[in-house]
């Protein structure tokens, strides 16, 4: 029986190359239906909205914190894949008493390549999961050369009342890290709090280049960037939340629009 090891170093056996998969995380179930594995998804989360032929056509068992255990045992799978932070554990957990459940930790871009490679190779897609890591490397390698010496400090909001912001110990910093610019965390002791509070004076106390506005899961408009520029020395901007916190495939496709970003905030 094949022996895999997860991202939280838990021991998972499968019997076969799984047919059944269960994907509770959104950004993970775009990047199995980018490796063909769309037929083998039978439950998806309702957040789950990419590709639109999967959250169509795919049992939606929940959300990614209240999924519907009932539901996943009905469909009888041989592989669910979980993530630490986005997945509720004890009903992780819970599933894990039953049936495979392979668990995801990404806190770096070093980390997605890792699931990426991974889940290739539990589900037999290796080659196809190599031309992804591929495609992703070669974008990463465009970002590095437009950095420069004297890094943007930028600040990577998440949500409004109260603001909260991406700490250095995030999947998005690290993105940031990518893109030649200093998370404006990094030097203050709230950078050991994965997404802290961003008071008014620690807003002063910053004094960021540019404030970047994410589009989830807090869907920041045009309408906030005016309450926000003060706090910037330059610039406050929407960004893509997907381009930032979503891994797997879509690091891929989110290249375009990181570079441009990056050559408007690093000039």
């Amino acid at each position: 029986m094949p022996e895999y090891t997860d991202q939280t170093n838990r021991r998972v056996y499968l019997a076969d190359i799984p047919l059944r998969i269960v994907s509770l995380v959104p950004s993970i179930t775009e990047y199995l239906a980018d490796l063909e594995l769309e037929d083998r998804l039978v439950g998806i989360t309702k957040f789950c909205i990419h590709p639109a032929s999967a959250y169509q056509n795919i049992m939606r068992i929940g959300g990614t914190k209240d999924f519907k255990i009932d539901k996943i045992e009905n469909l009888l799978p041989d592989l669910i894949i979980a993530n630490k932070e986005e997945n509720e554990p004890n009903g992780v957990n819970a599933l894990s008493r039953q049936f495979p459940v392979w668990v995801s930790q990404i806190s770096s871009v070093a980390d997605a390549l890792d699931m990426m490679d991974s889940l290739g190779n539990i589900t037999g897609k290796t080659e196809l999961a190599y031309r992804w890591l591929q495609e992703v490397n070669d974008g990463f390698s465009k970002l590095a050369k437009h950095t420069i010496s004297k890094k943007p400090r930028v600040l990577y909001l998440i949500w409004r009342k109260p603001y909260m912001a991406a700490g250095s110990d995030t999947y998005i910093s690290s993105v940031m890290e990518h893109l030649g610019w200093e998370n404006a965390l990094s030097a203050l002791g709230a950078a050991g709090t994965r997404y802290p509070e961003i008071t008014k004076e620690l807003f002063m106390s910053l004094k960021p280049d540019c404030i970047l506005l994410s589009s989830e899961p807090y869907p920041f408009g045009e309408k906030h960037i005016d309450e926000l520029e003060p706090y910037a020395l330059k610039s406050a901007l929407l960004a893509d939340g997907e381009a930032f916190s979503w891994y797997g495939s879509r690091m891929a496709k989110s290249m375009p629009y990181l570079l441009r970003l990056q050559k408007e905030i690093t000039g």
